[in-house]
């Protein structure tokens, strides 16, 4: 494969920046939290997010115009202060997405619910945004 030497230079200087520009969305979205699903039906739209350990009572859910935001804390395990660390994966804190749906969301006919640690949010396309069919009369 060959690469413009302006790419060559930029090798030399980053050798992993290729690797950053090709794997750019991927690698990115690999760090996000939660990961989120959207889906888009003619009239409404859901919205999945991966929540493992954080409470229902603990997310926030906002929409406005044609987005949705969430946010929430995920709080840390209790740990006896004479215990010892050996791994430490689990990210703990507060965290906060927002995700555009393709079109204006009713708030007043907005559903949420959690279960098994993912929440669902299902939001519902306003009437007056609804595409309206156009009769057409002969002349």
């Amino acid at each position: 494969m060959l690469f413009p030497a302006s790419t060559l230079t930029l090798l030399r200087r980053a050798p992993f920046a290729m690797v950053r520009r090709i794997g750019g969305d991927f690698m990115e979205g690999s760090q996000r939290f939660p990961a989120i699903n959207l889906w888009q039906f003619e009239d409404s739209a859901t919205i999945t997010a991966e929540l493992p350990g954080v409470e229902a009572g603990d997310i926030d859910i906002s929409v406005k115009d044609d987005l949705l935001a969430f946010s929430g804390e995920r709080r840390s395990e209790e740990v006896d202060d004479k215990a010892r660390w050996h791994r430490r994966e689990r990210a703990w804190g507060k965290f906060s997405r927002a995700v555009r749906v393709p079109f204006n969301v009713d708030p007043d006919r907005t559903e949420a619910r959690m279960n098994n640690g993912v929440l669902e949010v299902t939001v519902h396309r306003r009437e007056e945004d609804k595409p309206q069919r156009i009769q057409v009369q002969a002349a």
